[in-house]
């Protein structure tokens, strides 16, 4: 049985669809939030602990940098919020939402900084979240490695079975591959996985013919055009990923002659989005062994960082690559 199954008996709020409650610069607090009997207040090393259990440190690749950001551990966390980045919008948000503890996939201080002076985004950042005794967690390549893990999210999301690693390194799992329980044409396929991704402005791109037949799907989520090779392996119709560039994908197009790998940037965001309600459940469970259990939001926020798009061509026609 799946940690989330496990959960069906604690009480919370019904999903909403993602568009519904994810709104660019509105807040809308209650459809994110899961109401839990029996709240109580957990030291915030216990929370972390059951953190590095889900999403081991060291799994994480060696330029990351995962962990606690800011806190006290032990200092009390009643309410968790779950987000995809720590922008200023979000830690505004977990602020007005009561948060103790804000989790985020990407890191916030991923690369070095010298000054943490609100003269610059990083420094507002930090310095709003020790002010407002704000925790900061973040789960990041060590959440994609995990099982479950952000790339189970993105498998589960196109109705994935016989689900595997797509690479497998060091003993870590990389990306999934698995089958569609019944053949569709890649628009159908496309169609269907936009209906369970959050909206962004940017859409889904898709690289290849509408009409083709798809079962094998290979997916990453976020930043995976560094794993063509595996995908092209992995015998997968079509790869669902996010962050293609154009010299990447236009030789994987060329390598592949008009047929497959069909390829589907369906947005960096969006593809890890999905992980949220994951490691909210995850966590619950996790810490459940008491008899009580944490508050939790997940954000209501888009932090895809584009607004919107002029002149995109419409065609079913692939395009110059074969």
């Amino acid at each position: 049985m799946r940690r989330s199954e496990a959960l069906s008996g604690v009480s919370v709020q019904a999903r909403e669809s993602p568009d519904s409650r994810l709104h660019r610069g509105c807040r809308r607090f209650e459809p994110g939030r899961a109401h839990v009997s029996n709240v109580i207040s957990f030291p915030l090393r216990e929370v972390v602990a059951a953190l590095e259990r889900l999403y081991p440190p060291d799994t994480a690749s060696s330029w990351d940098r995962v962990g606690l950001v800011s806190g006290d551990l032990d200092q009390s966390v009643s309410l968790v919020h779950f987000a995809v980045d720590p922008t200023l919008a979000v830690i505004d948000e977990a602020r007005a939402a009561g948060a103790d503890l804000l989790i985020t996939h990407h890191p916030l201080l991923l690369r070095g900084v010298h000054s943490v002076a609100t003269t610059s985004a990083k420094g507002a950042s930090v310095t709003a979240l020790v002010m407002n005794r704000i925790a900061l967690y973040a789960a990041h390549t060590n959440a994609d490695v995990a099982s479950p893990g952000a790339c189970d999210a993105l498998a589960g999301a196109c109705d994935l079975v016989d689900v595997g690693p797509l690479e497998v390194v060091d003993g870590l799992g990389h990306g999934r591959v698995g089958s569609l329980v019944r053949p569709l044409t890649l628009r159908e396929f496309v169609q269907h996985l936009s209906t369970v991704l959050p909206k962004a402005a940017g859409g889904i791109r898709v690289a290849g013919p509408a009409d083709a037949l798809v079962s094998r799907v290979a997916v990453v989520g976020g930043a995976g055009d560094g794993f063509f090779d595996a995908v092209r392996a992995s015998g997968a119709d079509v790869y669902v990923t996010a962050d293609l560039r154009h010299h990447p994908v236009l030789e994987a197009r060329e390598e592949a002659r008009g047929g497959t790998p069909y390829l589907v940037d369906a947005g960096h965001w969006a593809t890890e989005w999905l992980w949220l309600e994951s490691a909210r459940s995850e966590l619950l469970l996790e810490l459940a062994g008491q008899g009580t259990s944490l508050n939790t939001h997940i954000c209501t926020l888009r932090t895809d960082p584009w607004d919107f798009v002029i002149g995109a061509a419409m065609s079913d026609n692939t395009g110059g690559t074969s």
